[in-house]
């Protein structure tokens, strides 16, 4: 392997090694007060960020990085715990409308606390990193398409 070839593995496995971590933490966290995953309130967090608390499943996938069947999948035990509701499209199943009740609300804010605590806690073992969070914020974003 030629030295760029090195350097881009080793970013990968380093980036896909601290993304592990992050999530098993944030999934330890958040279950342990909250019962649900990480991912569970990422998906939670997009309805919420929505101007009216819903969203289709399309476009909920588009937000968490997930398939339009895999947000079918994982809202299934969020409405059973009463955090969402579905409104159904008679003509169309993939226009139906997931909408945050006040619970998943409630839910959102109180996680979104979990989540900046967790990661203080995570970032006070990386003081060289603390500093510097929104430049990488900024460059991770930059990698998505």
């Amino acid at each position: 392997m030629n030295s760029d070839a090195n350097e881009n593995h080793r970013f990968a496995l380093a980036i896909a090694a601290a993304w592990i971590n992050l999530e098993r933490q944030l999934d330890c966290s958040l279950s342990a007060i909250r019962g649900v995953s990480f991912a569970e309130y990422r998906l939670l967090l997009a309805l919420s960020e929505t101007p009216d608390g819903k969203a289709s499943r399309v476009d909920a996938a588009r937000s968490v990085g997930l398939t339009a069947s895999g947000v079918t999948r994982a809202l299934r035990p969020l409405e059973k715990i009463g955090l969402v509701t579905t409104e159904t499209n008679k003509r169309d199943a993939r226009r139906a409308m997931a909408t945050l009740t006040p619970a998943g609300q409630a839910l959102v804010k109180e996680a979104s606390g979990i989540v900046n605590d967790t990661v203080s806690s995570i970032l006070e073992r990386a003081p060289k990193l603390s500093g510097k969070l929104n430049n990488v914020s900024n460059l991770l974003d930059s990698l998505r398409t």
